[in-house]
């Protein structure tokens, strides 16, 4: 990696390109539209989270939503400053949000962040714009700021008690904080109940979504937050994989939802917001339809989505199974593309 960052360097002096320019490659990676219903949209994917590998599933979303619907997508990560590399636990440093200045809609998976001012102005920004967001798994609790309770954003904290905004950005933007894990963490996973909801296949976002199963268990809910509309139940299974059985002695959690957003002075923006979703999680064909359609509808584009949207995965896709140290070390966001 520091050799490729001395190429870069090299390259721009060379070509009289800005340092920042030249090292663009080695902080986030952008796929260009390949023609479709997205062309002339730009979704920005932000991973960071410890866990549940939004570095893996970020890009390959990316690549889907690019090569197969036609949206130039941007995907950024969680970077170690001294080194280039990913590092999903560096909670202060995710290159490259001022491409929200040019996003038509943002999808967020990120956990626990503590971002400088300079790079949550743009985020803020984005939100007072009134623009689309997707929020995956983690984004619940999206920021942590313990340790910079003197920042401006610390209101978006998870925990925070500020007057307007409980629970901070989940609670007020997604619907929801982190609660619980309302599923055994590592030996259940989530069914989507969806045969229950067939009088419900009209609406876009779950249009031909049949099945639902990921090992990652059901996140804890209370009654969420704003103008909520539920569209799917999801069910602790006895187990992490795709046959077992429903564990139906658990009661069921709401884990995909709709609602619309607002902060003071701003304007109203849709939101999507699932709770299931890791690396592995994605493997399932439909949580990635899920997605797809999601990014539709946030987009208002709503018509356009196909009885059964393409999402076939581009070029290989390999998921680490979740886990606090089970990330691969050493890789660059160039390792992605």
């Amino acid at each position: 990696m520091k050799k490729y960052i001395l190429i870069s360097i090299a390259l721009g002096l060379i070509f009289g390109l800005p340092l920042a320019q030249a090292q663009e490659t080695a902080q986030w990676i952008t796929f260009d539209s390949s023609g479709g219903p997205g062309n002339g949209q730009h979704i920005v994917l932000v991973s960071g989270d410890d866990e549940y590998r939004s570095e893996e599933a970020m890009p390959m979303l990316a690549k889907i939503l690019s090569e197969h619907h036609g949206f130039k997508t941007t995907v950024l990560f969680a970077i170690d400053p001294e080194t280039g590399e990913i590092k999903p636990d560096h909670q202060t440093n995710i290159p490259g949000m001022e491409h929200l200045q040019s996003a038509d809609l943002m999808i967020l998976f990120t956990r626990f962040r503590q971002l400088p001012d300079e790079d949550m102005a743009y985020f803020e920004q984005y939100l007072l714009d009134g623009k689309p967001i997707i929020g995956i798994r983690t984004a619940t609790h999206a920021f942590h700021y313990r340790d910079h309770l003197e920042s401006r954003y610390a209101k978006y904290d998870w925990r925070s008690d500020t007057p307007g905004w409980e629970g901070g950005f989940g609670r007020k933007i997604l619907g929801e904080t982190w609660v619980d894990h309302h599923g055994d963490h590592g030996t259940e996973g989530t069914r989507a109940l969806i045969d229950g909801i067939k009088e419900r296949y009209d609406h876009p976002v779950i249009r031909g979504v049949t099945d639902i199963w990921g090992p990652t268990d059901v996140y804890g809910t209370r009654k969420l937050e704003g103008d909520v509309d539920i569209l799917i139940w999801g069910q602790s299974t006895h187990g992490m994989t795709p046959d077992a059985p429903v564990k139906w002695e658990k009661s069921i959690m709401p884990v995909a939802w709709t609602k619309s957003y607002e902060l003071e002075g701003g304007e109203t923006g849709r939101v999507f917001t699932t709770t299931m979703g890791s690396s592995v999680d994605f493997e399932s064909e439909g949580l990635r339809r899920l997605i797809v359609n999601a990014s539709y509808w946030a987009l208002e584009m709503g018509d356009a989505v196909p009885e059964k949207s393409n999402v076939d995965i581009v070029g290989d896709y390999n998921p680490t199974m979740f886990g606090f140290e089970e990330y691969i070390e050493g890789l660059t966001p160039e390792d992605y593309k």
